[in-house]
């Protein structure tokens, strides 16, 4: 008969490991994903560039009823190395790249000021496709950002008025109030300055479009360029 020993008898883990299934997780187990006939995508066939294949995307993607297809993250680190990501608005894509806005003294604005490398990525469900980018970002001029204000809407300049981004609110009161005298001061003053408001391009290095398949057979085609080159160089990634 074997001896009996003083090894302690294993206990199981934490409770809340073996909790019945709740609202949250059977919400989450039952979701499916692309439920929908997604399009075909060549990447034998594509432009030498990535900017005319991710204005063709977009379009595909407004069109097919993607919600805010000009939503994006863009993601960014601080002055410790933590990364950091946001949701906002494209504003442009041209021959110079990605173009977005928020305030220099914001927290992304700082972070770009210190950093300037960061990366934007797009998901547009609808369509099962998704861009992701990589580059380096420039503040453009006080010119261009203003004029970046003044083809938005009036709430746009309301809120660029409104100003102290990323700061510390003291209340709801004081953002109602404060926002309320922004409202009327953009109505008042259509070309009102806002100094802190920049408009920002980011140069891509590398940007990655990704074309979803149910069976998971993923197409991923990568374009890139090496500093100071100017052709880019098209791969497929393995999904």
């Amino acid at each position: 008969m074997p001896a009996a020993t003083d090894e302690p008898t294993h206990e199981p883990d934490e409770p809340h490991e073996f909790h019945e299934p709740d609202e949250f997780h059977s919400t989450l187990h039952s979701l499916r994903v692309w439920d929908t006939r997604l399009p075909a995508f060549d990447p034998e066939a594509v432009p030498d560039a990535p900017v005319p294949l991710f204005r063709e995307w977009f379009v595909h993607a407004a069109r097919a009823g993607q919600v805010e297809p000009h939503t994006m993250s863009l993601a960014t680190v601080d002055a410790e190395g933590r990364p950091d990501v946001r949701i906002l608005m494209l504003h442009d894509a041209d021959s110079r790249g990605w173009h977005f806005a928020s305030h220099a003294t914001s927290a992304k604005g700082r972070q770009l000021a210190g950093q300037p490398d960061a990366a934007l990525v797009f998901y547009w469900a609808a369509v099962g496709r998704q861009v992701r980018i990589r580059g380096r970002v420039t503040a453009c001029g006080p010119q261009e950002s203003r004029a970046d204000l003044a083809v938005r809407s009036q709430g746009a300049l309301a809120a660029a008025l409104t100003g102290r981004q990323s700061g510390v609110l003291g209340s709801v009161r004081e953002l109602a109030e404060a926002s309320a005298a922004a409202w009327e001061r953009a109505g008042a003053e259509p070309d009102a300055p806002a100094p802190t408001w920049t408009r920002y391009v980011l140069d891509p290095a590398e940007v990655e479009f990704f074309q979803g398949d149910a069976a998971r057979r993923h197409i991923r085609l990568r374009y890139r360029r090496t500093p100071g080159a100017s052709a880019w160089v098209r791969e497929l990634l393995w999904p």
